[in-house]
């Protein structure tokens, strides 16, 4: 398998898979169409491969030294996730947007920065392909991650407004949008607890 492949495979995986940042595309999509969700996809893709970037320079490893640096993240990442998936579960499913809920660009961006499993998720990468010390196989993975990352969080958004399809009515996207932030809240939870475990 070439080098580029398994950059690619890694890349898809870990931008595709379930997370709060594809959940809040995904209720985005469902309660405000794909246009609407794009801005927050473009600041969590660009929040996240410039993150990637500077792991790979080396930020990784200062922030491994300094446990309390991890704490705090992992600590302000949930308090993001949980009032995001507030939110989510407490906004009124309307036709009309109202700019005030969508999610922004800035949320996109700085959720991926207090995300610990964006973090996670950069730093096994740089490992995995010994890309410290290496700057063009850094800036290949990170445009390789920038294409396929903007296009597997994305993609949560066009199957949000895809499910807008099968919930024809206010109260059933009502229960979606509980379900999306009760979940939100429940994986906010999972990774507190697994810092602190």
């Amino acid at each position: 398998m070439s080098s580029i492949l398994a950059m690619c495979i890694f890349s898809l995986s870990m931008s595709i898979s379930p997370g709060p940042v594809n959940l809040i595309t995904l209720s985005t999509g469902a309660n405000h169409g794909l246009r609407s969700a794009m801005p927050f996809v473009a600041g969590a893709t660009i929040g996240f491969t410039l993150l990637l970037f500077l792991i790979g320079l080396g930020l990784g490893g200062i922030a491994a030294e300094h446990g309390l640096f991890l704490d705090i993240l992992a600590f302000g990442g949930a308090g993001l996730i949980c009032y995001m998936g507030f939110k989510i579960a407490s906004s009124d499913p309307e036709i009309e947007i109202r700019i005030e809920t969508v999610p922004s660009f800035s949320q996109g961006f700085l959720l991926q920065w207090l995300n610990p499993k964006a973090w996670a998720a950069c730093i096994a990468g740089v490992s995995a392909f010994d890309l410290v010390g290496a700057p063009s196989r850094l800036a290949l993975f990170v445009s390789l991650y920038f294409a396929i990352c903007y296009l597997g969080i994305g993609s949560w958004a066009v199957i949000g407004e895809k499910i807008h399809l099968v919930f024809k009515t206010a109260r059933s996207l009502k229960r979606f949008n509980i379900a999306m932030g009760g979940g939100l809240v429940l994986v906010a939870l999972y990774l507190l607890f697994q810092r602190l475990a």
